[in-house]
C-alpha cells in the first residue's frame, strides 16, 4: 500500500529539520572545523551558521573581525575574519597561549586586546597601588587545564603586561555550555 502524500511530505520535512539540527550541532560543538569548511563564504552565511557576533571591529588593514565570545562562563573566544569584500578568510579560537604570547606590552592598547580577545565579560578591576586596570578572561591551557588570562593596562590604556594564572579551584568543562 503506498504512503499517502501528506505522510511522505511530513517525513521529508522531519528529515530536513533533523538535518538542520545536526548541522547546527556541528557548528556549536566544532566551530573552528565548521568555519574552516566555509572559507570564502559571505558574512551572511557565517551569521546563519553561528548567529550574531558579540562584537565587530573594522581593522586598520580594511578587513573586518567578528568576535564570538563564550565568556564569562565559557572558555572560548572565536574570531571570524573577513576580507574587504566580506568573504570569510579565517576563523580561530583566540584564547590560546600562542595568541596571548603575541600581545606586545608597551605597544598594544585596549583596542588591540579587544580586537583579539573581545571585551572582557568578567568585571574589570583596577589595582590602585599598581595603577593598573586588569581585564580577565577564562581559558584552557594545554591539557584542558582551566586558567585565567589577564591583560594589565596603564592609565594611558597601553598594555603593561599579560599574565596566565592556573585556576586553583579546577574547572568543569560543562560550565561552558
Amino acid at each position: 500500500m503506498p504512503i499517502p502524500f501528506s505522510v511522505r511530505a511530513a517525513r521529508v520535512a522531519l528529515l530536513a529539520a533533523l538535518a538542520a539540527v545536526v548541522l547546527a550541532g556541528c557548528a556549536t560543538l566544532q566551530p573552528v572545523q565548521t568555519a574552516q569548511s566555509m572559507l570564502g563564504s559571505p558574512q551572511s552565511a557565517v551569521r546563519e551558521t553561528f548567529g550574531n557576533p558579540t562584537e565587530t571591529y573594522q581593522l586598520a588593514d580594511g578587513t573586518q573581525r567578528w568576535i564570538y565570545s563564550k565568556q564569562p562562563y565559557g572558555y572560548e573566544v572565536y574570531a571570524a575574519d573577513f576580507d574587504a569584500a566580506g568573504k570569510l578568510t579565517g576563523f580561530r579560537q583566540t584564547l590560546t597561549e600562542k595568541e596571548i604570547y603575541e600581545a606586545r606590552p608597551g605597544v598594544w592598547t585596549k583596542r588591540d586586546i579587544a580586537e583579539r580577545f573581545g571585551l572582557p565579560r568578567e568585571p574589570v578591576q583596577y589595582f590602585t597601588l599598581m595603577k593598573r586596570e586588569a581585564w580577565s578572561y577564562r581559558m584552557y591551557m594545554a591539557g584542558n587545564l582551566p586558567a585565567h588570562f589577564s591583560a594589565y593596562f596603564d592609565d594611558a590604556g597601553v598594555l603593561d603586561r599579560t599574565m596566565i594564572i592556573m585556576d586553583s579551584r579546577g574547572g568543569d568543562r560543562s560550565r561552558s555550555k
